[in-house]
């Protein structure tokens, strides 16, 4: 492998502001990482805090208890237990076969940080993953894309799941799931690898009964020997944990409310869209009652509790009690789960995607209120596998590989079919359309005259003629695709590998299409190169 950086502007507009560190978009956060003395500070100030650091090593413990024969998590736990010691942060959600690439970029992002400020500051610096299992939307995770002819095609996980349960709560059918896998690495192509990725993923769904332990299964089996702690945000342990945070945020939900919409229409007044919705009523809760997530708001004129669409209504004390009864059935929304984890962990920084970058803007006001500060908010790495046979084609075809990443290479492709379509024959074809038209304009016209009744027969015969004249056109073309499909075939394999379904590799393609093409040391050869954390985008050439 080869690591090649270049520079590609970022899809969205805030994050690239940010990248570049330009005003005002520094100002919504409290420190900017073009201060070479950022993670200092970031120490220092963490310094002045107090974490429950034992009671959180023992939960993190207690969830990784069955991969705690690796040295590696065995050092993590111990740092995470130093008073010193902080981490660096990345979450996502738990999705099937680990989900969309852009995961292990994050994952990766925290290992490689983690280590590069451990060796940097001379303190104890711990890679900790944060998995979403207490999100409950289970359509957004539950699928994966193969290549299936010219296109990516989406290929769902087909279990149905009632209500709005969390991911966490979701039991999967072993048998049903493992022929869903065997499907999908079927669709990747039989190699050398392929029986050993099959071995790995039959014993991850053995080893587990629900979406996230499945997830967490294969996570750690790849990552762990890297130092990576994994926790579930629905982990009861770590909901016990949370209790106090869970009452503050209860007892202050109006001010956390009232500061994220201020600091939202501060944002709007910079001339950027606000990426959380939140109305003024919002709590910034769940309830999980009868296996849903019930979205909690406050009504000031009642001054009670009661869920979004009127499930439930409780007064203050009602829901402070069931607190300390039943910690567990509380969870986050997009503005508290940043607050818990700051609350929870010695964040020295978070890796954030692109959409992250820009709620966490929104929460300063709020961590202010709280005696906190945004940690400092470090994009994660940007990564595209090119591998030899699409490097091939782009040298074919003479196509910047930058261009095929930023924009991909549609337009090329329409180019190249115009230079090699017989146009003529379309003309011709066209033409005829025309000249069929005027002299059936006559037939109906004699028709009328003769009085020989309801003209629909002439209009089908036409229509006949219409259709018979367009499937020529099309078999026409297709024979020329055929002729020219060597060359089609390169477009398309650009397309689908770099910019497939009109956007980045990281949202479509899997890793374990990768291991399977290239085994599992896949992700040892990756943790080798040289990622650097400066905004360019990191090419990988395999």
């Amino acid at each position: 492998m080869k690591l090649e950086n270049i520079q590609i502007p970022a899809i969205n507009l805030f994050a690239s502001s940010y990248l570049k560190q330009e005003k005002p978009v520094v100002d919504f956060f409290h420190y900017r990482l073009s201060d070479p003395y950022v993670f200092e500070k970031r120490l220092r100030e963490l310094e002045n805090r107090t974490f429950l650091r034992y009671e959180l090593a023992s939960c993190l413990e207690k969830y990784m208890e069955d991969f705690l024969h690796i040295p590696a998590v065995q050092r993590s736990i111990h740092k995470l237990k130093l008073p010193h010691s902080a981490v660096v942060l990345g979450g996502q959600q738990a999705g099937l076969m680990t989900g969309p690439l852009y995961t292990i970029h994050k994952i990766i992002s925290v290992i490689r940080f983690a280590g590069l400020q451990e060796e940097k500051l001379g303190v104890p610096i711990v890679p900790v993953f944060w998995i979403a299992g207490e999100d409950h939307d289970f359509l957004e995770v539950n699928h994966l894309y193969v290549q299936k002819g010219t296109k990516m095609e989406k290929f769902s996980y087909t279990e149905s799941v009632l209500g709005k349960k969390m991911v966490s709560d979701i039991c999967f059918n072993k048998a049903l799931m493992q022929k869903w896998v065997e499907e999908i690495i079927r669709q990747f192509g039989e190699t050398e690898h392929t029986n050993g990725l099959l071995d790995l993923l039959r014993e991850a769904i053995e080893c587990s009964e629900t979406i996230t332990d499945f997830f967490r299964y294969l996570i750690a089996r790849l990552f762990c020997h890297y130092g990576l702690l994994l926790i579930d945000s629905a982990f009861e342990p770590l909901r016990k944990l949370e209790t106090p945070y869970f009452r503050n945020m209860i007892l202050e939900n109006k001010s956390i409310t009232e500061k994220v919409l201020e600091q939202q229409s501060i944002i709007r007044q910079a001339g950027f869209s606000n990426m959380i919705e939140l109305s003024e009523e919002a709590a910034n809760l769940f309830l999980y009652e009868c296996g849903e997530r019930i979205l909690l708001e406050y009504n000031k004129e009642k001054e009670r509790f009661t869920g979004k669409n009127g499930e439930i209504e409780l007064e203050i004390e009602h829901l402070l009690d069931r607190l300390k009864t039943a910690p567990q059935c509380f969870s986050n929304n997009v503005v508290t789960r940043p607050i818990m984890q700051e609350q929870l962990f010695p964040t020295l920084a978070f890796i954030a995607g692109p959409g992250e970058i820009a709620y966490w803007a929104e929460l300063k006001q709020a961590f202010e209120f709280l005696d906190m500060k945004v940690p400092p908010i470090l994009p994660r790495l940007n990564i595209t596998l090119l591998e030899r046979s699409v490097a091939r084609d782009l040298e074919v075809l003479g196509i910047d590989v930058k261009t095929a990443i930023e924009s991909g290479i549609s337009s090329e492709k329409n180019q190249y079919w115009d230079t090699v379509r017989d146009d003529t024959f379309h003309d011709l074809i066209e033409t005829t359309k025309e000249d069929l038209m005027k002299h059936y304009e006559k037939i109906k016209d004699r028709a009328h005259k003769m009085n020989l009744g309801p003209l629909s027969l002439i209009e089908k015969n036409l229509e006949f003629h219409f259709r018979q004249l367009d499937y020529l056109k099309k078999k026409t073309d297709q024979n020329l695709m055929v002729k020219h499909q060597a060359i089609l075939q390169k477009y398309d394999r650009i397309e689908n590998s770099l910019h497939p379904n009109g956007g980045p590799q990281e949202r479509v393609w899997n890793l374990f299409y990768f291991m399977n093409q290239y085994g599992v040391s896949f992700i040892h050869d990756l943790m080798e190169l040289p990622f650097t954390f400066d905004g360019t985008h990191q090419l990988v050439k395999i």
